[in-house]
């Protein structure tokens, strides 16, 4: 089995020295990247800007990049290849519309910036995504949850989607430990209780091995 796992967060540059970010530590993709190595699995990891070291194991390839654009371009070169296509990474939805070669200087009580959107790469990707391949997506939402992770999953293609709730106190960024509910496409919810983020990883890596072997029986 090939897959491909996105991890960490984007920075999409204002200058040389600002970005626009979010707090996303990469910790849950990585423990991703890892369970999937152990039970036997070849990843490609697509990891944003954290300060993690590379996994160690043989079996997985990390390519580092910075942007959502370099994310997108770096998973598209290999989705086409991979069995398995995971979305772990959180990616910046917009980005500046002028990156200034020089830092900006303060000056005045405001300072406005235009944003544009980025590509979708889960989107974009799902609508090449053959029968044989099997999507999970990660959402990370603070209203109307379920709903709200249901709508992504039949957006983008997906087979299975990871709920993440900032309500859930130990969980999302930041956090060696993590709860989340998967939903599949038959509106199923498996709930998995609040753990460290690699135990959790093992348990969503056999769930998606599972559902990957019955959507090929």
């Amino acid at each position: 089995m090939h897959v491909l796992l996105t991890a960490g967060p984007t920075y999409e540059p204002l200058d040389p020295v600002r970005f626009l970010g979010n707090r996303s530590t990469g910790k849950m993709g990585y423990a991703l990247a890892d369970a999937f190595a152990e039970a036997g699995a070849n990843v490609t990891l697509i990891s944003g800007p954290v300060q993690l070291a590379a996994p160690a194991s043989s079996r997985i390839r990390t390519v580092r990049v910075e942007t959502a654009q370099q994310m997108y371009e770096a998973a598209a070169q290999v989705a086409s290849a991979a069995d398995v296509w995971v979305f772990a990474a959180a990616v910046a939805d917009y980005r500046p519309a002028v990156v200034e070669p020089e830092k900006i200087k303060k000056s005045g009580e405001t300072l406005t910036l235009e944003l544009v959107k980025n590509v979708d790469i889960a989107a974009t990707l799902g609508q090449t995504k053959r029968p044989e391949q099997f999507a999970v997506g990660f959402a990370l939402e603070t209203t109307n949850e379920l709903a709200h992770a249901l709508g992504k999953l039949q957006r983008k293609n997906f087979d299975l989607v990871v709920l993440n709730s900032l309500r859930d106190a130990g969980a999302g960024f930041g956090h060696d430990t993590n709860k989340v509910s998967v939903l599949d496409r038959a509106g199923q919810v498996l709930n998995f209780e609040l753990q460290a983020k690699t135990d959790l990883a093992r348990e969503l890596v056999q769930l998606i091995q599972s559902r990957f072997v019955i959507s090929h029986a």
